[in-house]
């Protein structure tokens, strides 16, 4: 079968095509490696299609032939779309838009859409589940809520079998600590790597659901094959918190250092705590995280650190 991952040369999405290769699969990547980087997919059999989600002819294109779109493509981060509203919503609306459409047209069999935590955003009860009333925060939040709209949609009016997978804090190698808004643990390790002080926004008591990224791939491949996974939307984690403070004990012992993190002040949109439930997800795809939080840990920070010296390396040379 062949499969389409849009935003594949990204973090998750150069995970997931990395797992479909190592099934024989037939890959397409399609992405604009705006945020995304080519070296993700080294080594990978894939078609690699340079374009962008909101051209509709160059979608059109890279979805026909598919039997399942992996959706991993969007500007993912809070604080950039609290800085451009305007265009969080034009990549992440438009474009899901506009590849679901494409998807519908080119009878596609299933479409396997990446959501976020963030649609529910301060809440008093713990854990979160699907049946809570969405109260984003962000126009982040905002766009990727209506993206699981209009996947309901195309799966109630076009019979376009959809999933949304609401992804908790997916962390693992490749994912990118340069950006300004890079993820909290990419951040944090690579500060301590280098012997720099991580920067917390906020007390540092604010808490997460820290999800592995090979968690987050075989979410998506259950979601692609389970008869009970059309027109849902789920959570993806782990179902359990961590705080900031908490993270950096944890790096700290894995690293065998000491840190003295610098607290700024908490950034808009930012929610305070985020905790999953993940019984709908059990019951519907067989969902079970196998990857405890230490050994992933454990696992990234090995990979920033080989990476790291491997720079050193080229560098000298």
């Amino acid at each position: 079968m062949t499969y389409l991952v849009t935003g594949g040369a990204g973090f998750i999405g150069s995970h997931i095509a990395a797992y479909l290769c190592s099934q024989g699969a037939d890959v397409r990547v399609l992405d604009n490696l705006s945020t995304g980087k080519r070296r993700n997919l080294d080594g990978l059999p894939v078609t690699f299609i340079h374009g962008d989600i909101r051209d509709p002819g160059c979608v059109a294109g890279a979805v026909e032939g598919v039997d399942t779109v992996f959706h991993q493509a969007a500007l993912c981060s809070v604080a950039r779309s609290m800085a451009d509203p305007a265009a969080t919503h034009d990549v992440n609306v438009t474009g899901t838009l506009t590849v679901l459409d494409a998807a519908r047209n080119a009878q596609v069999r299933r479409f396997v859409m990446a959501s976020s935590s963030s649609v529910y955003g301060d809440t008093e009860e713990f854990p979160t589940h699907e049946e809570m009333k969405a109260n984003p925060l962000s126009p982040y939040a905002v766009s990727k809520l209506i993206c699981e709209f209009y996947c309901q949609l195309y799966w109630k009016a076009y019979r376009l079998d959809t999933v949304a997978l609401r992804y908790f804090n997916v962390f693992g190698p490749r994912q990118d600590p340069d950006s300004e808004y890079s993820a909290v643990i990419p951040r944090f390790v690579q500060a301590m790597v280098h012997g720099v002080s991580p920067h917390i926004y906020g007390d540092g008591s604010q808490s997460r659901d820290f999800t592995f990224v090979n968690d987050v791939v075989q979410a998506n491949i259950a979601a692609a094959t389970s008869a009970y996974a059309p027109g849902q939307v789920m959570n993806i984690a782990c179902g359990n918190r961590r705080s900031l403070l908490d993270l950096i004990s944890n790096l700290e012992s894995i690293m065998q250092c000491r840190s003295r993190p610098v607290f700024e002040t908490a950034r808009k949109g930012d929610v305070k705590h985020s905790q999953a439930s993940i019984e709908k997800a059990q019951s519907l795809i067989a969902f079970a995280p196998e990857v405890e939080f230490d050994e992933g840990l454990r696992k990234t920070v090995d990979w920033f650190i080989a990476q790291d010296h491997s720079r050193q390396i080229r560098v000298a040379v």
